[in-house]
């Protein structure tokens, strides 16, 4: 009897170890299944910016890191389905991944994320849908609009090195023709027009992304007026007057001066009736009138000239 006990306690010895060892990698699983993955992944694409977004894994109390990677169709086809790291998103704490340098072809993309949580890491959840850039939101550029004296200036917003722009300008007037011009990178003032005085000048543009192959929708119009510039038309409207005044006051002035340097010089000098004898038979003296020769000089006061300059 003694011996069949002791029989007994080892059979149940084993028994229970066994038992104990195949529950061990259930429990392991249960441990590791308690971080839950995340959920709701998207992606948020404006202007060739990408941002893998998904719902939070919270845990109370704790802060719950993220790792999320990518695959490629060279990945996907020629490297056994390998995942690579995104380059900024290892072990984050924002539920969002900027993974614009990592989408670097326009193919489908497959994205993927995953919890850590100290020694826990949750299962790896897969975009539901690849993503690929083409699809990506383009928005028409911000624009401003400035007057350099009678040039029409632009200034496109930055949206990177692969942007280009298609700018339309015309004047606004019935059956103005529209112009066009490509800029080929934002952020730098660009003339566009020699402007008219007084007419008004009006611009759109869109974005086009070369890499994609597509172009957004135009930006609002916007129109400026050019006025006259005040400054040039006052010198103009002085010098019109100066030169008038001119042609009218040089020629009086010199007749006038001619007047009173012919005064000054050569003076006419006519005999005075007392000195004329005029019945006397021997007409001794003529009744002619005398001229002083043109070369004597006369000396006049200044009140005779001034009389002489207003007469």
């Amino acid at each position: 009897i003694q011996t069949f006990t002791m029989v007994l306690e080892e059979v149940w010895t084993s028994l229970f170890m066994w038992f104990v060892y195949a529950l061990i990698p259930c429990l392991h699983t249960d441990e590791v299944a308690v971080l839950p993955a995340p959920q709701n992944l998207s992606v948020l694409s404006t202007n060739m910016k990408h941002l893998l977004v998904w719902s939070p894994v919270i845990v109370p109390g704790e802060t719950v890191y993220y790792s999320v990677e990518y695959q490629g169709e060279y990945e996907s086809l020629y490297m056994s389905h390998i995942w690579i790291p995104s380059s900024w998103c290892s072990l984050t704490e924002d539920p969002e991944c900027d993974v614009t340098d990592d989408i670097t072809a326009t193919v489908p993309y497959n994205l993927r994320v995953r919890a850590t949580l100290g020694s826990q890491t949750s299962t790896w959840s897969i975009l539901k849908h690849p993503f690929n850039r083409n699809s990506t939101i383009l928005t028409p550029p911000g624009m401003e609009i400035t007057k350099d004296g009678f040039h029409l200036v632009i200034k496109l917003e930055d949206l990177g090195p692969q942007f280009e722009f298609l700018v339309a300008y015309w004047r606004r007037e019935p059956g103005a023709e529209e112009c066009v011009k490509m800029v080929r990178s934002g952020g730098i003032p660009v003339h566009l027009e020699t402007m008219e005085p007084w007419a008004a000048y009006c611009v759109k543009a869109q974005t086009f992304v070369k890499a994609i192959g597509r172009y957004s929708t135009f930006s609002q119009t916007e129109c400026v007026e050019v006025q006259g510039e005040a400054i040039p038309l006052a010198l103009a409207l002085f010098a019109f007057v100066g030169f008038m005044l001119i042609l009218v006051v040089v020629p009086l002035f010199i007749w006038k001066m001619g007047r009173l340097l012919q005064y000054s010089c050569c003076p006419v000098v006519v005999l005075p009736d007392t000195l004329k004898i005029t019945n006397s038979p021997q007409k001794l003296i003529s009744c002619r009138r005398e001229e002083v020769h043109p070369c004597a000089m006369a000396v006049m006061s200044s009140e005779e000239i001034f009389r002489a300059w207003i007469s």
